[in-house]
């Protein structure tokens, strides 16, 4: 079967589930909700105000204290690539067949989201929602089937890959498939993307829209443009922080769009940063950062703000994953989730509502790469024997706390997050039966999605040889 047929398949399966959900289905489209997805890059549990940072984030933290503050949501990958292909999916970077982070060489000429998987942007298409992406994409944008148009974008502008001058057409803003400017200044692009997201809210009316804004801020290179340059204070990381000013004036920009074009109250807006901070960065009080198994790299900053709908001043510390947005989503433009194949990530409406206050997971599992190295419940953490030889390519680098990220570990570690958020304190002895039972959860999931030597009954292949290495 052909990639282009079983997309046609799977339309008409989700065009008849639509049909047959409820009759709250026949709603015009006008009648569901927008959504604005803002995606931020590398930006740490620890790096935002409405967080603990000392640094001011007035329009985030505005947006936290109007609607609901994660301090538990977890993402599938520490590193941008596997990140987005789970958003996009719903499902983790194994099941989906992208857990390596791509780069513009050679390797990965082929190297891309599966054009059969089912993004977001797809599902609701077939809701009438009308779909545009701006910003960073990183999965595989010159790769047959994998382009943002292919995965169902109706509009796509943006740098395909992170920014870099001397790799390629990394420095290259694309509109669709189209070049419209070489050779662009990055300190151009947060306010170009800005203006393109904000024109786009004022003009659109009719069709309800779904808009992915995949921010640069804060991957390196860090180069706030100069408006913002010493606007956060003096110091070595002074950079940084006029990076998170620009990054949260372009989130007040947005948000002020979405009101002063009276569509707040059926606007869903979330922010979420796609894993932990690199060196810059914080994570505080977390361990670890980027590229690394520790809260630190897979805890992020989430919120959602959806006036009248969502209530104000909210802290939820339930644990959640980015791969919810999908089910969370389909839900809101009253579709189902696609049923053939398995979708990791659970509808949220209930606990962003005030429903519940309980996590709709069970478990949580963490890998690097192709490495599976833990798995955890809410209370419960348990990091797995590796070695170095298992960790990916990006592991080995000094991500967040270098002191803490367990690259090798000879026997299990349990730690009690409630209690120690940030890791110090292994209990493994005083809790044999709970390491059990997440050692029984990690050959479960192992058996099932895969790990470096173990090919899973539902892994997705990632076609890559040598995947732990770069090239």
């Amino acid at each position: 079967m052909t990639k282009s047929v079983f997309k046609l398949i799977s339309g008409v399966i989700l065009l008849a589930s639509m049909v047959a959900v409820s009759q709250v289905d026949a709603e015009s489209p006008a009648q569901k909700p927008n959504i604005i997805l803002i995606f931020a890059d590398d930006v740490g549990y620890g790096d935002l105000g409405c967080y603990g940072s000392p640094l001011s984030t007035p329009e985030i933290d505005r947006l936290a204290s109007e609607g609901l503050r994660s301090t538990d949501c977890l993402v599938a990958a520490n590193v941008c690539g596997p990140s987005r292909a789970a958003l996009m999916t719903g499902r983790y970077p194994m099941r989906c067949g992208h857990p390596i982070s791509r780069h513009n060489t050679t390797k990965y000429e082929k190297y891309g989201i599966a054009a059969d998987e089912l993004t977001i942007a797809e599902l609701l298409k077939t809701a009438g929602y009308y779909t545009k992406m701006v910003g960073k994409w990183h999965l595989g944008f010159h790769v047959d089937g994998s382009h943002p148009l292919d995965a169902g974008f109706d509009e796509y502008l943006g740098l395909h890959s992170n920014y870099s001058n001397s790799h390629g057409d990394a420095d290259t803003l694309y509109r669709n498939r189209e070049v419209q400017e070489a050779k662009i200044e990055f300190e151009k692009v947060t306010k170009l993307y800005t203006d393109e997201v904000v024109d786009f809210i004022n003009e659109k009316s009719g069709e309800p829209f779904f808009i992915y804004f995949s921010h640069h801020i804060a991957h390196s290179p860090i180069l706030p443009s100069k408006p913002f340059q010493g606007t956060s204070g003096k110091g070595r990381a002074s950079a940084y922080g006029d990076f998170l000013l620009e990054l949260d004036h372009s989130v007040g920009r947005v948000r002020t769009a979405v009101q002063d074009a009276g569509l707040a109250d059926n606007t869903l807006v979330v922010f979420l940063s796609d894993n932990g901070p690199a060196k810059n960065g914080s994570a505080k009080p977390l361990s670890g950062g980027k590229y690394v198994t520790m809260e630190g790299g897979h805890r992020v900053p989430s919120i959602f703000y959806w006036p009248g709908r969502i209530p104000a001043e909210q802290v939820s510390d339930a644990m959640i994953t980015s791969m919810d947005l999908l089910p969370l989503f389909c839900h809101m433009a009253n579709i189902e989730p696609p049923s053939d194949r398995t979708i990791d990530g659970k509808n949220i409406i209930d606990l962003l509502t005030g429903k519940t206050n309980q996590s709709p997971h069970q478990y949580f599992y963490y890998y690097n790469g192709l490495n599976l190295q833990a798995v955890r419940n809410e209370r419960w953490k348990l990091h797995l024997p590796r070695t170095i030889a298992d960790q990916p390519y990006w592991a080995k680098k000094a991500g967040g706390n270098p002191k803490k990220k367990l690259l090798s570990l000879n026997q299990p570690l349990l730690f009690h997050l409630d209690h120690d958020v940030s890791e110090q304190k292994n209990v493994l002895s005083q809790h044999p039966e709970v390491a059990s039972k997440l050692i029984s959860q990690a050959e479960r999931i192992r058996a099932e999605i895969g790990d470096v030597d173990v090919t899973g009954s539902d892994q997705r292949p990632h076609g890559l040889i040598n995947p732990n290495l770069k090239d």
